[in-house]
């Protein structure tokens, strides 16, 4: 893992901690991108998980940080949702084999190593059925009002490693993900001229990844 998250959510609020659901999240259940039995990978906080709860979804949410996933419990018992919570390496998913129908990555593929990625795609193979799909969000290596990701992957990368590991990409376009301007203050003083929304929030390029198992 690149990023130390226990240590994130024990020491800071992190950039993505938007306290509501990731509007391209939002705009991948709306466009029918998920369906049936959910897995959450790296969930995180836990919004995007909730927001899937309350529209019927079944969801199950994993983080491989106790704190996160501490955090995401609370706020899914305060809103009452019923959302599946556990503490999981997402390399290896011990215990989840054959269950998900859907898989939804917003913003971990980027966090790993190759070699974790390579571990993580056979993983989400093992834990899902045959015909299942993954919807990625993952840090592109273009720009958006000309500030780049921090974690930027190029398309190749991501082409490559899900072929390898037994998932037809069937579409990949060019998105946003927002991120708090607070949280990620020392990245952003290299770019004076990104403008974020009355909310605080700057735009970040991602690849949205539209896979199906083999």
């Amino acid at each position: 893992m690149i990023l130390d998250f226990d240590d994130l959510y024990t020491t800071s609020t992190v950039p993505w901690d938007l306290g509501e659901p990731q509007p391209a999240v939002v705009a991948l259940e709306r466009a029918g991108r998920l369906s049936g039995s959910v897995l959450d990978v790296g969930c995180g906080l836990g919004d995007n998980a909730i927001y899937l709860a309350r529209l019927g979804y079944r969801v199950t949410a994993i983080d491989a940080a106790a704190r996160a996933v501490e955090l995401a419990r609370r706020r899914a018992a305060a809103g009452g949702v019923d959302v599946e919570f556990a503490v999981a390496d997402a390399t290896r998913l011990d215990g989840f084999d054959g269950r998900f129908d859907t898989v939804l990555d917003s913003a971990l593929y980027h966090c790993l190593t190759d070699g974790q990625r390579v571990r993580f795609v056979a993983a989400l193979h093992r834990a899902t059925k045959p015909g299942a799909l993954l919807s990625m969000l993952c840090f592109s290596d273009g720009t958006v009002g000309g500030v780049p990701a921090p974690l930027p992957v190029p398309e190749r990368n991501i082409r490559d490693t899900l072929a390898a590991g037994g998932w037809d990409v069937t579409d990949l376009t060019s998105g946003e993900l927002l991120a708090l301007t607070g949280s990620s203050h020392e990245f952003l003083t290299q770019y004076p001229d990104a403008v974020a929304d009355a909310q605080g929030r700057i735009p970040m390029p991602i690849w949205i990844v539209r896979a199906l198992r083999g």
